[in-house]
């Protein structure tokens, strides 16, 4: 992932700057996976979904986070973009506390509007820093999701109380062990990684650029969207 994430980033200002779309052959097995187990998707009938699996608490993801809001936006119009957050049970980086916070962010009809901003709290105001900013050691005592209440009441107004009733609730429960489950039939090896209507997981490291990650997946749903 980090392979793939250094030669995207190096390559996106040129693709931005010259605006070159290469001819590419998208291969099975190699450039994308055809999962064994397809999952149902969240999209409204005759739309194609395309999801990030994602953690708040993932630096790649952050990094990653600017290109996949080029994506959605260079997605045709019957596609739409979702995010799954992924646990993979790392509490050393919160993955379990933010996973959580984003399904209470959803309950409450908020996630859509504090996605990028929640990024921002982890890795550059350090509102919600996993890591040390001097040593960039992971902190001993990670961020909790009372934490979380507070930075979404900074964001948007909803109460501590309110998040936390949402965050603690029977759905948010169901959603996170739905997630997990859903994750591991997906085979998903890592954040971030983007799979398309639930049938096909992209593999990240074989893309060298924007260009390619965005053709890739403009492929799958037009593969998807039928003749």
């Amino acid at each position: 992932m980090r392979r793939f994430l250094m030669a995207l980033l190096g390559a996106l200002a040129i693709a931005v700057a010259t605006g070159v779309s290469a001819e590419q052959t998208w291969k099975e097995g190699t450039h994308y996976v055809v999962l064994s187990s397809p999952q149902h998707t969240s999209v409204p009938a005759g739309k194609i979904e395309v999801m990030e699996v994602f953690s708040y608490g993932c630096p790649f993801c952050n990094q990653f986070a600017p290109l996949a809001d080029k994506i959605r936006r260079a997605l045709p119009a019957n596609a739409r973009m979702t995010y799954l957050p992924a646990s993979f049970g790392n509490s050393r980086e919160d993955f379990p506390v933010f996973q959580r916070a984003y399904f209470a962010a959803q309950v409450l009809g908020i996630a859509d509007q504090t996605h990028r901003a929640m990024f921002d709290a982890v890795w550059k105001t350090g509102e919600l820093a996993i890591a040390d900013p001097v040593t960039h050691q992971l902190k001993r005592q990670q961020p909790t999701i009372e934490d979380a209440a507070r930075c979404y009441k900074r964001l948007t107004g909803v109460t501590p109380d309110r998040f936390l009733a949402a965050a603690r609730s029977f759905s948010v429960d169901v959603k996170m062990k739905q997630a997990d489950n859903e994750i591991r039939a997906m085979e998903v090896p890592g954040t971030p990684c983007l799979i398309v209507n639930g049938k096909y997981r992209v593999v990240m490291d074989s893309l060298g650029s924007y260009d390619e990650l965005t053709g890739l997946v403009k492929y799958l749903v037009a593969r998807e969207s039928g003749p």
